[in-house]
């Protein structure tokens, strides 16, 4: 399945992102482009269920959908940031 492998990458990517940190991964913000071929629901379905019962589990993932076809990245699903908390925020 296609959508597996989009977001096995995805938790992939954040994984080596979390890993060059010290502080606590919390969020990962995704843009969703309007021809990904999967809604943010669903996608936000597949990224739960991809993470449950490691160390990602009950990371926020925020989603911005980009509704314009003409969009660049009309096709992509963007990791455009992550936040983490540090020290005196834990």
């Amino acid at each position: 399945m296609h959508e597996q492998s989009l977001i096995k990458d995805l938790v992939e990517k954040i994984h080596r992102i979390a890993s060059g940190e010290d502080g606590r991964l919390v969020a990962a913000n995704l843009r969703l482009g309007a021809l990904a071929h999967i809604s943010a629901d669903h996608l936000r379905e597949h990224f739960e269920r991809e993470i449950a019962g490691t160390s990602l589990e009950g990371l926020r993932l925020d989603i911005e959908e980009v509704p314009d076809i003409h969009h660049a990245e009309a096709q992509e699903i963007v990791l455009d940031s992550v936040e983490f908390e540090y020290g005196h925020d834990l």
